[in-house]
């Protein structure tokens, strides 16, 4: 596969590539137990407002997504793995090139899991993975 040199473009997410990130990414294949949280995730990374995006970066897409999906838990287990993998193959299906450890993976999703981040304050996070 090859990487893109710069970020997209507004890369979309969709249904089937939240369902295929949590065939791979989740042990045991967990059951979808909430439908409707998958179909508001791909709405809100792809939010618009008059024509101009909702978020306007990748890091702030991932963000919202790792954000709502920490939040509306969609799976019947590991809902915080399953964010945190979106939003890292999100950035890096944009091109990005993503450095982390897995301790800053869970010091983040237990960030968001508070309800102290805002979605500029997980992008901020994110941006510094991609730095």
């Amino acid at each position: 596969m090859k990487v893109a040199a710069e970020p997209l473009d507004n890369l979309r997410i969709d249904l089937a590539w939240l369902l295929m990130l949590a065939e791979q990414q989740t042990p045991g294949d967990p059951r979808v137990t909430d439908w409707g949280a998958l179909v508001a995730a791909v709405a809100r990374h792809q939010a618009e407002i008059f024509g101009v995006p909702g978020y306007d970066s990748p890091h702030a897409r991932a963000a919202a997504l790792l954000q709502l999906l920490i939040h509306v838990p969609a799976l019947e287990r590991s809902n915080a793995l399953f964010a945190s993998a979106g939003a890292y193959a999100y950035l890096v299906a944009d091109g990005l090139k993503v450095v982390t450890s897995p301790e800053q993976v869970r010091d983040l999703a237990r960030l968001v899991k508070s309800g102290e981040a805002t979605v500029d304050d997980i992008a901020a996070e994110l941006r510094r993975w991609c730095e």
